[in-house]
C-alpha cells in the first residue's frame, strides 16, 4: 500500500502530467521549462498557477490513504478507506480526461450547464498514468482485503488490471467503431441504417447455389472452418514427427515448419502466383506436358486456402507442440504396461489429452482466416471474403465506416460462435497430465500405422513450403521477376547498403529507418504480450471470479476483429484525450500487444490445463504467496507456452499489414508499410528482398528464443534415436 501511495504522489508532485510533445520516450523535457512550463508542468504546478483546476480534487483520493497506515488488514476501515480512495481517484481521472478535451467541454450539455471552459488538455503523461495506476491497485488492495478471491493481493490486482487495460484497449476503441454502424449521414443514430446494411445480398446471397456469386459471409465461413482443420491437421502431424518418432531432421523440419509465420502474406501469395499463376512455372509446365490450356484456377477460393494454410499451419504447430509434449508419460507407459498396443495407447491416452491444444489451434486458424485479408487480397478474384469487404469500405472510394462496421459484427458473430463451440466440445473433463510426482518416462513412438502417413504428409508438406521459399529467395535475386531473370544483389544494396565514415557508420540503404523502427517496435511488444497473456491465462485456468466468462471474452474480442477495423478504430479511440497518442511509437506497440495477446492467452490455457492444481497447493501449503507460486512453480513448467508467446508476437509485430496501414507516420514507419509501398510502386524485387531479409532477422530471433526460454522435461530418460517405430 505505501508503495502505490508513493507511486501516486510521485505522479501528482513530480512528473509532467500531460503528453510530451516529443513522445514518452523523450526526456528533453527536463532541460526544456520543466516544471513550471505548462506543456510539461506536473499537476502540483499547474494548480500552483492556477491552471487546470479540475486537476485538484485528485489530491482528496490522493491524501485518503495515508488514514489507513498503521491499521491492520483485518480492520474493516482499512479496506473501505482504500476502496473509497481508489474508486474516487479513478473516477475523477475518467471523468475529467472525458469531459474536457483539446476544444473545452467535450459535450454541449457541459457547455450549458456549466458555460465555456476558455481552456484545454491534452492526452495523459508520465504523471496521470502513475496516478491512475496507483489508484487502480489501491482500489484491488482495498478489495481484496474485503476478502475476494481468499484476499489473494496479486490475484485480485492481476484482475483488475487485465479487466483495466483490456476495456481501455479493446473494449473502448472497438465499441467506438461499432457505434458507428449506427450513424447516419447527419450525425444521428438510426436501426434502419443498420438493418439495410445488415441484410445486404452481397453479405448473405446465395447466388453460388445456382452457379452466381455466395454472399461474403458464407465464403468467411467455409473457408475459416476448411483452415482450421487443415492447419489443425497438419500442426499436429508436425508435433507428433518433432516429439514422437526418430526423425533425425527435426530441428530443420521445426524451422521450416515456422518459415510461414515469419513472411508478410503477400509475399506467399507473391510466390504462389509465380508457381500456379496463368504464367507460372508449375501451370506452364503442366500444360505443355499435358497440351492443356492454362487456366486461372489459383486466384479464388483454391489460392487462398493454399495461402493461408501455409500461413497459419504454424500456429496450430506452435499451439500443439507444448500439448503433445506435455502428455505425461507415464500415462503412456502405464496403458502399454496393460498390454494396450502403441495404436491402442495413442487413440485410447495421448490423443483424447491432446484436445486442448486441438481444440485451441482449430479457434486460432478458424479466427486468424477470418480476420486474414493480405492473402484474400492478392488471390481472392471474385471470391469475396469479409476482411477484404472491411477493407474496401474503408479505404475504398466509398469511406463507409457503417458497412465496415455491420461486417465487422458478422465476422465477430462467427468468430465468438466458434470460441463458444471450442468451449462447448471440451466441455468441463479434465486434462491434467502432470502432477506434483517425479515423472521418469519417455513418450513412446508413434504406431507404424500412424508413423508412415504421418511422416509423408509432414515431409510433402514441409518440402512444398521450402520450394515456395526457393521461389521468394529467386524472385529477391532477380533483376526484374518475370522479364528480366538475370541474376543480382542491388535490390538488397539499395535497401540495406552501410557506408563507413570518417563520423562512423552511415546506414544509407533506403530501408534501414523503417527496419530499426520494427526491430525496436517488435521488441518492445512481444515480452508485454507474452507477460499480460500468461497471467490472463493463469488467472482464467486457476481462479475463480465473478464474470469470469466476459473476462475471457474480452480477451479473445480482439483476435476476433480484423486488423484494419483494429487500426481505424484505434485512429477514432486514441485521437484524443485522454489517451492521446496517435502517431507515436506507443500506438503501435499497444496495438501488437493486445491484437496478439490471444495467442499467449490460448497457448497457456492449453498448456496449464495438464498441470495438476496439486503444485499451486503444495506451493501455498509450504507458505508461498500466488505470486512465488506463478513465478517459481507455474512459470518454469509453461515454457511452450512462453516460447509461442513470444515466438508469435515477435513475429506478428514484424509481418503485421493491416492494423499498421493506418497507425503509422513518418516518425514510425515500419517494415510492411514501407514494402507495400514499394509494392504499389511495382519495385517487386526491392519488396521481397526486404521481405527476404525480415526472414533471415526473425529465424535468427527465434533461434535465440528457443535458446534463452529452453523446452520442458518431462522425462528424464530420451527417446531412442532411430526408426519410427522401434
Amino acid at each position: 500500500m505505501i508503495f502505490w501511495i508513493v507511486v501516486g504522489w510521485v505522479g501528482f508532485c513530480l512528473l509532467p502530467w500531460y503528453g510530451v510533445e516529443d513522445g514518452l520516450f523523450s526526456f528533453r523535457w527536463l532541460v526544456d521549462g520543466y516544471p513550471f512550463d505548462e506543456d510539461y508542468a506536473p499537476a502540483l504546478f499547474l494548480i500552483g498557477q492556477g491552471e487546470k483546476l479540475w486537476l485538484a480534487p485528485l489530491s482528496i483520493p490522493l491524501a485518503l490513504p495515508l488514514l489507513a497506515l498503521g491499521r491492520a488488514k483485518s480492520d474493516p476501515a482499512f479496506a473501505r478507506i482504500l476502496i473509497l480512495s481508489g474508486a474516487l481517484g479513478f473516477a475523477w481521472l475518467i471523468a475529467q480526461g472525458f469531459g474536457i478535451g483539446i476544444r473545452g467541454f467535450s459535450y454541449a450539455w457541459m457547455n450549458a450547464l456549466f458555460g465555456e471552459l476558455g481552456d484545454r488538455q491534452f492526452g495523459m503523461g508520465y504523471g496521470a498514468m502513475l496516478c491512475a495506476t496507483a489508484f487502480l491497485f489501491l482500489l484491488t488492495q482495498g478489495i481484496a482485503a474485503r476478502g475476494a478471491v481468499n484476499g489473494d493481493v496479486f490475484v485480485v490486482s492481476a484482475i483488475g488490471g487485465v479487466i483495466v487495460i483490456v476495456t481501455a484497449f479493446v473494449f473502448f476503441p472497438i465499441a467506438k467503431m461499432l457505434f458507428a454502424a449506427f450513424v447516419t449521414e447527419e450525425g444521428g443514430y438510426s436501426i434502419r441504417v443498420f438493418t439495410s446494411k445488415f441484410f445486404d445480398d452481397r453479405l448473405w446471397g446465395l447466388a453460388c447455389l445456382s452457379g452466381g456469386r455466395c454472399g461474403a459471409a458464407w465464403n468467411s465461413l467455409f473457408l475459416a472452418v476448411a483452415v482450421g482443420f487443415i492447419t489443425t491437421l497438419l500442426g499436429l502431424a508436425f508435433a507428433l514427427v518433432a516429439t514422437r518418432s526418430g526423425f533425425r531432421f527435426k530441428r530443420a523440419l521445426r524451422a521450416l515448419t515456422v518459415l510461414p509465420i515469419i513472411t508478410p502474406p503477400f509475399v506467399i501469395g507473391l510466390a504462389l502466383i509465380l508457381l500456379f499463376g496463368l504464367s507460372g512455372s508449375v501451370t506452364v509446365f503442366i500444360a505443355d506436358l499435358f497440351g492443356v490450356q492454362p487456366t486461372r484456377w489459383l486466384y479464388g477460393l483454391p489460392g487462398v486456402l493454399i495461402a493461408q494454410t501455409l500461413a497459419f499451419t504454424p500456429i496450430a504447430f506452435l499451439v500443439l507442440i507444448g500439448v503433445v509434449e506435455g502428455v505425461s508419460p507415464s500415462m503412456e507407459e502405464a496403458a502399454q504396461t496393460l498390454r494396450a498396443n502403441r495404436w491402442q495407447t495413442f487413440r485410447t491416452v495421448s490423443l483424447p489429452l491432446m484436445r486442448p491444444g486441438l481444440a485451441n489451434a482449430f479457434l486460432l486458424g478458424f479466427i486468424e482466416s477470418m480476420a486474414d485479408f493480405g492473402n484474400p487480397l492478392v488471390l481472392g478474384g471474385n471470391f469475396d471474403v469479409l476482411s477484404t469487404e472491411i477493407f474496401f469500405a474503408i479505404v475504398g472510394a466509398q469511406y463507409d465506416q457503417g458497412r465496415a462496421a455491420v461486417l465487422a459484427m458478422v465476422l465477430l458473430f462467427f468468430t465468438l460462435s466458434a470460441f463458444y463451440a471450442q468451449r462447448a466440445w471440451l466441455g468441463k473433463k479434465s486434462y491434467t497430465t502432470v502432477s506434483g510426482k517425479g515423472d521418469a518416462g519417455v513418450h513412446p513412438l508413434m504406431p507404424v500405422g500412424l508413423a508412415l502417413p504421418v511422416l509423408c504428409i509432414a515431409l510433402a508438406w514441409a518440402l512444398f513450403t521450402a520450394v515456395v521459399y526457393v521461389m521468394i529467395l529467386y524472385g529477391s535475386l532477380v533483376e526484374l521477376w518475370g522479364v528480366n531473370n538475370t541474376l543480382t544483389f542491388k535490390h538488397y544494396v539499395t535497401a540495406f547498403s552501410v557506408r563507413f565514415e570518417a563520423e562512423g557508420i552511415r546506414w544509407s540503404g533506403a530501408a534501414w529507418d523503417s527496419f530499426w523502427t520494427t526491430i525496436t517496435i517488435a521488441a518492445i511488444a512481444a515480452p508485454l504480450t507474452a507477460a499480460v497473456g500468461l497471467v490472463t491465462a493463469y488467472l482464467l485456468t486457476r481462479q475463480s471470479f465473478a464474470g469470469k466468462n466476459a473476462f475471457e471474452f474480452g480477451t479473445m474480442l480482439s483476435f476476433a476483429i480484423p486488423g484494419t477495423v483494429i487500426g481505424v478504430s484505434y485512429i477514432l479511440a486514441f485521437n484524443v484525450p485522454p489517451i492521446e497518442i496517435t502517431g507515436t511509437g506507443i500506438i503501435l506497440v499497444v496495438s501488437f500487444i493486445f491484437r496478439n495477446m490471444p495467442v499467449g492467452v490460448r497457448a497457456g490455457i492449453a498448456s496449464m490445463s495438464q498441470l495438476d492444481r496439486s503444485l499451486d497447493e503444495s506451493s501455498l501449503t509450504l507458505g508461498a504467496n500466488s505470486w512465488q507460486t506463478f513465478r517459481r512453480v507455474i512459470l518454469p513448467l509453461l515454457r511452450p507456452a512462453i516460447l509461442a508467446a513470444l515466438v508469435y508476437s515477435f513475429v506478428r509485430a514484424m509481418t503485421a499489414i493491416s492494423a499498421v496501414i493506418f497507425l503509422v507516420s513518418a516518425e514510425y514507419d515500419m517494415a510492411t508499410s514501407y514494402i507495400i509501398g514499394r509494392v504499389e510502386n511495382n519495385d517487386y524485387g526491392l519488396a521481397i528482398a526486404y521481405s527476404t531479409t525480415l526472414i533471415l532477422v526473425m529465424l535468427a530471433a527465434v533461434g535465440l528464443l528457443q535458446l534463452l526460454v529452453g523446452r520442458v522435461q518431462i522425462g528424464r530418460r530420451t527417446q531412442p534415436s532411430k526408426g519410427i517405430s522401434t
